[in-house]
């Protein structure tokens, strides 16, 4: 089931980055609040961390507690874990 962003509580989301993701935001966690999709969330750590972060975030696949979520404008719950995953070469 789809939910608008001001249909949640507010809360914390914890955002944990991955391999060249933590390399650009310079911290392996942090927090944000929720309340918000991916799309207005990826807009706010770009105002924190910047462009280079930003090319991440346009690239990178995320996890919300652990599933992968492809709508990045489905709206993030209270408490949610992030998982920000940047493409990985190889196989």
């Amino acid at each position: 089931m789809r939910h608008d962003a001001s249909d949640l509580p507010t809360g914390r989301l914890t955002i944990r980055y991955f391999a060249g993701a933590r390399a650009a935001a310079g911290t392996a966690e942090e927090t944000a609040t929720a309340g918000r999709c991916l799309d207005e969330l990826a807009d706010e750590l770009t105002r924190r961390h910047g462009e280079r972060l930003a090319a991440v975030l346009r690239v990178a696949s995320f996890l919300v507690d652990g599933v992968a979520c492809h709508d990045r404008r489905t709206a993030l719950p209270a408490g949610a874990t992030i998982d920000v995953l940047p493409p990985f070469a190889g196989g």
